[in-house]
């Protein structure tokens, strides 16, 4: 059972990492050897040029800088919203909380692709149309609901008595979310930690409907111009994704032990 299992594993691990490796070994190839050579051979001269190229001429720290500015402030803001909000939901008694978070879950199913005229049009009324808040807002809009459904199914299945007893020492409801649930939380929030980053840096049909100049451009919309001007130089081109995902990548490294724990903590309770 457990052979079966590891080679299910290993089959797996293969059919994830074979488009990685192969973007990796093409970043390190020229024009006239990705055109000639095996997909999967080695590069036979290493063209560590590529990435150079890929830097400068793509501007990839810019839109890295970009991007990473828009997720460091909105990620962590969007999961305290969502967290305070879960909480409210979940722990206060109030008539309409089931109607609230119905709200929020519907929220959570609108596709963004026909929200997308009227969100230009807002942004536009608003002057933060191709602005870093313009682009922030929209992604706190759409990232909140999804997560309030997350973490409410977390909170509900704290046990009543870890409330009381809170209450009984003393400690108001702020206090409570701040100091008890909230630290309970940290898988779930970790988890979706990693989504939402993941989420905001790959995130493509807003950011070209909202953002228009090159200095306000973000990772996406980097790699989407970068292949327009050397969509022929595949190794280059793969230099730049290989870079792109870096930080992504970094990310799960950093926040995976708690992402297994984390991912099935939203269930709800009934």
């Amino acid at each position: 059972m457990s052979i079966g299992l590891w080679i299910a594993l290993a089959v797996s691990a293969a059919v994830w990492a074979a488009p990685f490796v192969f973007v990796v070994l093409t970043s390190f190839k020229g024009p006239g050897e990705v055109n000639t050579s095996h997909a999967w051979e080695l590069p036979k001269n290493w063209v560590w040029s590529n990435y150079s190229t890929a830097t400068e001429v793509g501007d990839l720290w810019t839109a890295a800088g970009n991007s990473m500015l828009i997720a460091v402030i909105k990620v962590p803001l969007g999961l305290l919203l969502s967290a305070a909000a879960a909480f409210a939901i979940a722990r206060i008694r109030f008539r309409l909380n089931m109607i609230v978070l119905i709200a929020f879950t519907v929220g959570a199913l609108v596709p963004v692709q026909v929200t997308l005229g009227p969100l230009f049009i807002t942004m536009l009324d608003l002057d933060l149309l191709d602005s870093r808040w313009g682009i922030i807002l929209p992604y706190l809009a759409f990232g909140v609901p999804f997560q309030i459904f997350m973490l409410y199914g977390f909170f509900r299945a704290v046990p009543d008595e870890l409330e009381e007893a809170a209450r009984v020492d003393g400690a108001s409801l702020w206090r409570q979310f701040w100091s008890i649930f909230l630290p309970l939380a940290r898988p779930a929030l970790a988890a979706l930690f990693i989504l939402d980053f993941v989420a905001s840096w790959n995130e493509y049909a807003m950011a070209t409907t909202l953002l228009q100049s090159q200095r306000n451009a973000t990772v996406p919309l980097a790699v989407r111009s970068f292949s327009t001007q050397f969509g022929t130089d595949y190794g280059a081109l793969n230099a730049f994704l290989v870079l792109s995902v870096i930080p992504v990548l970094l990310v799960f490294l950093i926040f995976q032990r708690y992402f297994v724990r984390g991912g099935f903590s939203g269930a709800i309770k009934s």
